[in-house]
């Protein structure tokens, strides 16, 4: 019997535990039968998850006679809107969904926001559970009940704090993910450690490939202290008021390249993150906080991993500097009209600022743009 992980997310009656383990799958009815009023469950998930992972989820539930019923949306970025949204709140009431029932979210980060939203104003407010699929879900959007769609304003700009009942995130879950999407999910995890914990991060520099190539007890780790470190934040700042917005370094650039490669498949959430932080330390180092060889190290770290590091490592055309700084100007983060970044004084000390000079924003991007050359 492998190890199991539970991490509390210590939020008086909105608390509830992550579970983090192998074979959760087979687990699921009874570590979900005590949170349920009568024994049946609606399940949101998309076409490709559902394909790897629904039937063994239901047959999961029926172990401890749970009924359930599923609806898979179209996979992808563009499902999380309000054509989505309307899709999954109308199958929910098609189901006679009550409000002490639960839903269930299985899949990634777009079908947990989006599944959570549906709950969160389903019947003003419905209880969900999260059964992320994604190493990206995983560590990062299915903890914390921040949900939400994108509108043609940018991303995640409507949405609820709405915190889940249960997390399971079950590590065997990871193997069916393509290379790619495993390393886009390494972006949010790497984060942690620029973010706060530079002993984590040097632990991924040295774990990090054999993570990457399969290795579950080491997956277990990783996601456990990622969503330590998450937890501990969202307890003590559940709604951003402060420390929370820390877990956003690397997102203001990020948000902004997704805007402008149209939330396509040329660039991953993850992928995005991963570069974001790169120019979040560039930053750092050009307003003198941090060492001028930190980026380098930053980035040698995800080169090592295979990943993206820089706009060059983005295919097809990208606006420029001004266009970008412009497309940051519709991120959640801004504050009377002044952009915030995340920005760091060494690997693991990261703090809020709002005081970038534009010049200096402006030359980091060019110079990143310079890349592309």
């Amino acid at each position: 019997m492998t190890q199991i992980d539970h991490v509390h997310v210590p939020l008086g009656e909105r608390a509830y535990d992550v579970v983090i383990g192998q074979g959760l799958l087979a687990q699921a009815g009874a570590l979900i039968r005590p949170h349920l009023h009568r024994p049946r469950a609606a399940i949101l998930t998309e076409t490709r998850v559902a394909g790897l992972h629904l039937e063994a989820l239901q047959a999961g539930l029926q172990a401890s006679d749970i009924a359930s019923s599923a609806h898979a949306l179209v996979p992808g970025e563009a499902t999380k809107g309000w054509a989505g949204l309307a899709e999954a709140v109308e199958w929910l009431l098609d189901a006679k969904v009550e409000r002490r029932d639960m839903v269930i979210a299985l899949g990634g980060g777009v079908i947990g926001d989006l599944g959570g939203f549906a709950a969160a104003v389903l019947r003003r407010g419905v209880r969900f559970v999260q059964i992320p699929t994604s190493l990206l879900a995983q560590v990062d959007s299915s903890v914390g009940g921040k949900t939400g769609i994108n509108t043609r304003h940018g991303k995640n700009l409507v949405g609820a704090f709405h915190q889940p009942s249960l997390v399971l995130a079950d590590i065997d879950l990871l193997d069916s993910l393509p290379a790619r999407d495993f390393l886009a999910g390494y972006g949010e995890v790497v984060k942690y450690g620029l973010l706060g914990d530079a002993a984590f991060f040097d632990w991924l520099e040295v774990n990090g490939p054999a993570l990457a190539r399969g290795d579950k007890a080491l997956r277990q780790h990783a996601v456990r202290v990622s969503v330590e470190m998450k937890a501990g934040i969202v307890a003590r700042d559940e709604t951003e008021q402060g420390e929370r917005a820390l877990l956003n370094l690397g997102h203001t650039f990020c948000h902004a390249l997704e805007a402008a490669t149209g939330y396509s498949d040329r660039l991953l959430h993850g992928e995005g993150v991963a570069i974001g932080c790169a120019l979040a330390f560039d930053l750092s180092a050009r307003m003198g906080l941090c060492a001028q060889e930190t980026p380098g190290r930053v980035r040698a770290h995800l080169r090592a991993m295979g990943m993206k590091a820089d706009l060059a490592d983005i295919p097809g055309d990208l606006p420029g500097p001004e266009a970008l700084i412009a497309l940051m100007g519709q991120d959640k983060k801004v504050q009377d009209g002044r952009l915030r970044f995340i920005l760091a004084r060494e690997i693991g000390d990261a703090f809020v600022c709002d005081d970038v000079p534009e010049a200096l924003l402006g030359e980091v991007l060019h110079d990143a743009c310079a890349t592309r050359c």
